[in-house]
């Protein structure tokens, strides 16, 4: 026999062996995964616990910053509500100031003469005199007044904030 013959007559025991040689590695290999994936599974059950009782605690914690976060909120719209009360406290206030008969005095003036003297009575007085009257008759007067006093006025009856005379108006 030669050697290429004994070459090839091997060669089917040498597949044949070497596909079992395979065959057993890979049945160990799948034992070692079945005992990787028992531990695995030991191993999440061990902690399940321990991390159910971490995620409680992150949504306790969360659930307190929320709290913290409201209550803040809740503090900033109470003290609005306080600032649009004391608004409304004086706004009421300047209007009483403005009596019937004052209104009813100046409803009848010119609005030239009614003008002039509201442009040197106190604002507020003004404004609450200006507020209570007829709207016709409340522009007829504006319209007589100098523009600078008569939108000051328009300020105190709007109770927008006063500006400083140097402020420049900006579009």
């Amino acid at each position: 026999m030669t050697e290429s013959t004994i070459i090839t007559s091997l060669k089917p025991i040498v597949l044949t062996a070497g596909l079992l040689i395979g065959t057993a590695a890979h049945h160990v290999a799948m034992a070692q995964e079945v005992k990787a994936d028992a531990k695995a599974g030991q191993y999440c059950t061990n902690i399940a616990d321990a991390a159910s009782d971490a995620r409680f605690a992150l949504q306790k914690q969360a659930l307190a910053d929320m709290e913290k976060e409201i209550e803040g909120r809740i503090k900033v719209l109470e003290a609005k509500r306080a600032e649009y009360e004391e608004w409304l406290r004086r706004r009421n206030e300047v209007l009483t100031k403005a009596d019937e008969t004052i209104v009813l005095i100046y409803s009848r003036m010119r609005p030239d003469a009614a003008a002039l003297q509201l442009t040197n009575m106190d604002e507020e007085i003004a404004a609450a005199v200006i507020a209570r009257l007829n709207p016709r008759v409340a522009s007829a007067v504006l319209n007589e007044m100098e523009p600078a006093r008569a939108a000051q006025l328009a300020n105190v009856i709007t109770d927008a904030p006063k500006r400083d005379k140097n402020t420049v108006r900006q579009n």
